[in-house]
């Protein structure tokens, strides 16, 4: 996936009864509006993680070739469509899911408490949002359908006065020893401070320090990292301590924390400045 672009200003955003919708050109991101639309994110999904990625489906998702758990009835889910591919599911080539406070209260806790404890993320006052099941069509992955997504993800962050955005992340394969790198410049670099650190459960931690920091070449570390982690990073982002080894998805996953203060704070001088050209 390509790197945050949060500092943009999205091309005429709009929130209306149907709430978010951000079109350029044949290119659309607005948030699922009904379960047909939930259906053809968990479709690309499945198609991202488990087609592609060798993901291990349960066998209901096997049959109904489908991604899905619980939360996807409590979450809004933002998508992007390409209206040149006509209607109907296909027409859907990336997304996101993004759960609120609240929707996490109705589930009974967050998707990342599975395996990090983030009892400080959810005490932190104001609006928290989770991110996840990332994923775009293998088409799609150029940065003008990325920054359009991520255009959508800052205008719901400015809309609901996001102040924290969290969420696991993922690095390829189940064998830290071949992450040392990364995963040693992520913990000695990028630790979040002791007030928003999550920690990976104990049942499930793995430790992050395999190599020493001097033994660290920080710019062959960036060079491993999956492009939306050091988008994360770019954003001012922090790692949780401890990793933890997801066997279904064939991945090695990090906690990312982000303030979203620099995310608001572009989009408020964004508005304020078309209320003085209006």
């Amino acid at each position: 996936m390509s790197e945050p672009a949060l500092v943009s200003p999205s091309p005429a955003p709009a929130w209306g009864a149907a709430g978010l919708s951000i079109r350029s050109g044949n290119m659309e991101v607005r948030l699922a509006r009904d379960a047909a639309d939930i259906d053809a994110a968990q479709a690309l999904r499945f198609r991202v993680f488990y087609d592609e990625m060798a993901a291990r489906p349960t066998p209901e998702m096997a049959a109904r070739r489908r991604d899905f758990d619980g939360f996807d009835t409590v979450c809004d889910h933002l998508l992007v469509i390409d209206r040149g591919r006509g209607g109907g599911a296909s027409t859907v080539v990336g997304t996101y899911r993004l759960i609120r406070r609240e929707a996490a209260i109705r589930h009974g806790g967050f998707y990342s408490a599975a395996e990090y404890d983030i009892a400080k993320l959810e005490a932190y006052p104001g609006e928290v949002l989770e991110l996840g099941r990332s994923c775009v069509d293998a088409g799609y992955r150029t940065r003008p359908t990325m920054q359009l997504l991520w255009r959508g993800i800052a205008e719901y962050v400015f809309h609901h006065r996001i102040a924290l955005m969290f969420g696991c992340a993922s690095l390829p394969g189940i064998e830290p020893a071949r992450l040392a790198l990364p995963l040693a410049y992520l913990y000695h670099h990028h630790l979040a401070p002791p007030a928003l650190r999550p920690r990976a459960v104990e049942a499930r931690y793995v430790d992050m320090r395999l190599m020493p920091p001097e033994a660290i070449d920080p710019t062959r570390a960036l060079v491993e990292l999956p492009p939306l982690i050091k988008g994360y990073l770019r954003l001012g982002g922090f790692v949780g301590d401890g990793a933890v080894i997801d066997e279904q998805f064939n991945t090695t996953d990090i906690c990312i924390v982000v303030k979203t203060d620099l995310v608001t704070e572009k989009y408020l001088k964004h508005y304020e400045r078309k209320s003085r050209e209006g």
